[in-house]
């Protein structure tokens, strides 16, 4: 297929992208849901009629983020789950939260991550990004794929949109040592792998589960001032606001958080990606291969189908599951 552009672009916002979507009947899972990107992500999709869970691990910012937007959106459609990515127990209990209380979810926003934190490991020997960022979202979307839940193929059209970034250009999966128990740690490697991770997930699914009606796509939301940066040291700033995530020494371009948030929007409505999965979005529009130090695209390793069957199966064996139709 051709790339038709949007007609949005890296300042868009998320009331633009949804100008005119009616989304009554429609329900959303957004994960990392209590600030940021996450949370205005829920506010726009109950702005414009989902019913929209909210998943996060602090049960008590959960409470206030669905008091906040009730007061913002009018909206009654707001529920909760609780959900902490890196334990795996917690994985699963949310998942079964979810399928008793929703017979169908049409859209599953994997939104939460961590970025650039110390080492640390997760029950399973994850290194934490990779544990947060991908294994986490990979359980969590399997279970409400497949059966005996299913919620996704029972919500069908349903989109899956995986959070990855531009941060993918530090680094493809080191397959040989992904936890980095024999090489020395570097956090922004190890960003970047967990992020590589998220794009070639979108991909493997896809392939699973398009021809059942559930399309995924990743998405790189752009550069944003939220929590996610939390780890960050004034020495990061600093390196980071001289030079860019774009390794050629361009500034970045900040975006507002309803203009980080479009393109998962986009991602999850636009009729120009019905029935098209397996893609790198950027700002609101599908992206073109990138060059090693650009700040545009994507790098092919991204969306190596190879790659990205060998991390299901990876995957699937830390999870300690597998899933098939």
């Amino acid at each position: 297929m051709s790339i038709v552009p949007s007609g949005f672009g890296p300042d868009s916002t998320t009331d633009e992208v949804l100008a005119g979507i009616d989304l009554r009947g429609r329900t959303a899972l957004v994960t990392g849901a209590t600030g940021g990107l996450g949370l205005e992500t829920a506010r726009a999709l109950a702005t414009h009629g989902a019913e929209v869970i909210l998943a996060g691990r602090d049960a008590t910012k959960l409470a206030a983020a669905v008091t906040a937007l009730r007061a913002q959106t009018g909206s009654e459609h707001l529920h909760t789950t609780t959900l902490d990515l890196v334990d795996l127990a917690s994985v699963r209990a949310c998942a079964a939260d979810v399928t008793a209380r929703f017979p169908t979810i049409h859209l599953l926003i994997n939104n939460a991550g961590v970025m650039a934190c110390p080492l640390a490991r997760s029950k399973e020997g994850c290194e934490l990004q990779f544990a947060s960022n991908h294994i986490g979202h990979f359980l969590l979307t399997c279970l409400l794929s497949y059966p005996p839940a299913s919620r996704l193929i029972a919500g069908a059209p349903a989109r899956v949109v995986i959070l990855s970034s531009g941060g993918h250009k530090y680094s493809a999966i080191d397959f040989d040592d992904p936890h980095f128990t024999r090489r020395p740690y570097d956090k922004w490697q190890a960003y970047g792998q967990s992020k590589t991770a998220n794009a070639l997930f979108a991909v493997a699914l896809n392939r699973r589960l398009a021809s059942r009606g559930v399309t995924a796509n990743a998405v790189h939301p752009g550069v944003i001032v939220t929590e996610l940066g939390r780890h960050l040291t004034p020495e990061d700033i600093q390196q980071m606001s001289s030079k860019g995530t774009t390794m050629d020494g361009r500034r970045f371009h900040f975006k507002s958080i309803p203009a980080g948030a479009a393109t998962t929007l986009w991602a999850a409505t636009s009729p120009l990606l019905e029935g098209r999965g397996g893609q790198y979005l950027e700002d609101c529009n599908i992206a073109e291969v990138g060059v090693p130090g650009s700040a545009a695209g994507y790098l092919p390793y991204a969306i190596d189908v190879d790659a990205a069957e060998r991390l299901w199966a990876l995957s699937e064996q830390i999870v300690g599951q597998t899933f098939a139709l």
